[in-house]
Parts: structure tokens; C-alpha cells; sequence
């Protein structure tokens, strides 16, 4: 019998590792320390209400954990809570992330926190804490899973719910980079397991670019977007962050019942990587619809007669628009004319 006392260490969790990624934490945001966060609750508005959500990156950490570039799952993170969070015209304050993994390797943590804080400058929030979890034996050693939690604001008066979205209203979306952080699954059940394509390959279609670097693109943060409209005074009656559902499973979130919204696919650019999977897989045209994005992130519901303002607050926000379609009589559906 070994009678050798045992350690933490001994038992899978190195406290040691954990304290220095606290310390690197330290150094790049002066926030993170303390037993728990504190936010000071901002002044001028009426009648102040909280928003929070929370979201996860999905199987897209497969992909950047197969290719070992871990730094933009970090900001994925940050951007499916504050995208949900604007929706409804809220101003992003703070951000917390739950990080779990089998063994806690410096290196990797790093870059993926690196990502986290480039979201949260991206996104306008603060991260004011998070937790760092490592737990051998329920996850393998190399695996790891992420879970963000965000905070916003608004005015009650000034809450966006889509209840004013009328009859001849038009659905303006705006473009996303790609996949983001939906439909993971089955991309990569396509291309890695039935095309049996490597991560490194370099399809003609995605202009010399790897599957890797395309698949691994980071979710569009639609923050700056948002206070480009509401600060030029953009009708904005509602909003929709396109993630798994698609268009048809996202925008319905918005709508009245009495109304549809009638969108032609034509009228927006569709990145290549979703010809690639629809062609490769093949996948019917619905599926597309109701796993990815199809190339659009992000969707405002405004009057016909904003289009010049809401195109002028896309490109002073680095954002690209397209007039998708329009508000019809209906039971609060989404079709697609393809």
C-alpha cells in the first residue's frame, strides 16, 4: 500500500495553474479578482429594466480545438449573449463566462479568455468575472465547454418587442460572417464525416481560404450596428438575431400575429461555405433554412421610408444591408421565396 499523502494536483486539478490564469486575468482586465463583481447601476433612465441572457459556442469548439486556434471561440461566446441582448434596444453592461475543461492547460486558456475580452471590447461590456472549472473525469483531458452570461439595460418605455410591427413594413437584414456559432453539427457531419474534406483543405469555391479559417470565423457582434440606428432615430419596431432556427425560426420571435414576414433569398448575398454544405451534403433547401443564417446575422423591422437612415447606420457601423423583404397580412410566420 502506497502511503504517500495525495494532493489536488494528484487528483487531476492544479490550483497552481488556476492561480496564474488568474493572475494573466489580472493584468488584462483590472475587474477580475474579487469573490464577485460589482457594477455600479447606471443613471437617466425613467423606468430602468435589467436584461440578461446567456448562450454557449456549441460543437464550433470542436473545430478550433481540432486546429488548435482557440482565440476566436472567445469572442463567439461574448457575441450570441449580446446580440440576444440588443434585440429588445438594450445597452450591454457586463458579461460573466463559465469555462469547464479536463485539464487546464495555460496556453489554451489564454487564448480563449484573450477572445473573451476582445468580445467584451467588441460588444461594449464589461467582463467583471467568470469561473474556470477543471473537472478530470467528466471531461477529457483536451476537451472543454464555454458559457457566457451578459447584463443590459433599458427603458421600460423604450423596449423593442415588435408588438408596433405593422403591414408594409420592410425587413432589412444585415450580413453575417458566415456560420457563427449555429449548425455546427451538421456542417461538420458534411464536410469532415461525408465529403471526408480536411480542415486544412483549401475548397476552390472559399477563394483560397481553409475550411479552418472559414469555419472558425467569428460571430458578427451587432452592437455598434444598434446604437448607430437608435441614436439616429431609426423607427426600429423589431428586432431578430438570427442563430439556430434560421430565419424562419428566429424573426417569427418578433412578429405580431396578424402579420407575416414575406422574404425573397435572392435579394442577399449567401456566403459559399453554405453552398458548399447544401451541395456536398446534399441538403434540402429547408434544412438550410431552419440549421444556418444563410448569411444574414442580424434583422430590423422598420418603416419603408427609413431605408437611407438604416443603410447609413449599417455602413457607419462596419455593417453590410440588405432590403430582405416585407411585412404582410398573416399569422405570424416567416416564408422564404427561394
Amino acid at each position: 500500500m502506497n502511503n504517500k499523502p495525495l494532493t489536488y494536483k494528484n487528483a487531476g486539478v492544479s490550483i497552481a495553474n488556476g492561480e496564474a490564469l488568474v493572475d494573466y486575468l489580472k493584468q488584462n482586465n483590472k475587474a477580475i479578482g474579487g469573490f464577485s463583481g460589482l457594477f455600479p447601476i447606471p443613471t437617466g433612465y425613467k423606468k430602468p429594466m435589467m436584461v440578461a441572457g446567456t448562450d454557449g459556442v456549441g460543437t464550433k469548439i470542436l473545430v478550433a480545438r481540432n486546429v488548435g486556434v482557440l482565440s476566436t471561440v472567445g469572442i463567439d461566446l461574448v457575441a450570441m449573449v449580446v446580440n440576444d441582448l440588443v434585440v429588445c434596444g438594450a445597452k450591454p453592461l457586463f458579461f460573466l463566462d463559465y469555462y469547464a475543461m479536463g485539464e487546464l492547460r495555460l496556453d489554451e486558456a489564454k487564448q480563449i479568455l484573450s477572445g473573451i475580452i476582445r468580445g467584451c471590447e467588441i460588444g461594449q461590456m464589461a467582463l467583471l468575472g467568470g469561473e474556470t472549472a477543471e473537472m478530470p473525469g467528466l471531461y477529457a483531458k483536451g476537451d472543454y465547454d464555454l458559457a457566457g452570461f451578459g447584463v443590459g439595460i433599458v427603458d421600460a418605455d423604450a423596449v423593442i418587442d415588435g408588438s408596433r410591427i405593422a403591414e408594409g413594413d420592410v425587413v432589412y437584414g444585415f450580413a453575417s460572417t458566415g456560420l457563427h456559432s449555429n449548425g455546427y453539427s451538421l456542417a461538420r457531419k458534411v464536410l469532415l464525416e461525408h465529403a471526408r474534406l480536411q480542415l486544412g483543405d483549401k475548397p476552390e469555391s472559399l477563394g483560397g481560404r481553409t475550411l479552418s479559417d472559414v469555419m472558425l470565423e467569428p460571430t458578427r457582434i451587432y452592437v455598434s450596428l444598434m446604437d448607430e440606428l437608435l441614436k439616429s432615430g431609426v423607427d426600429v419596431r423589431g428586432c431578430a438575431h438570427i442563430t439556430g432556427g434560421g430565419l424562419p425560426g428566429n424573426l417569427n420571435r418578433c412578429l405580431p400575429k396578424n402579420v407575416d414576414a414575406s422574404l425573397s433569398k435572392s435579394s442577399w448575398d449567401v456566403p459559399e461555405i453554405f453552398t458548399l454544405i447544401q451541395t456536398l451534403g446534399p441538403v434540402e433547401d429547408d434544412e438550410m433554412l431552419r440549421t444556418f443564417n444563410m448569411g444574414i446575422g442580424y434583422c430590423v423591422v422598420a418603416p419603408a421610408s427609413a431605408e437611407q437612415a438604416v443603410r447609413t447606420a449599417a455602413d457607419k457601423s462596419g455593417n453590410t444591408m440588405f432590403v430582405i423583404g416585407k411585412i404582410v397580412s398573416g399569422e405570424g410566420n416567416v416564408r422564404v421565396e427561394l
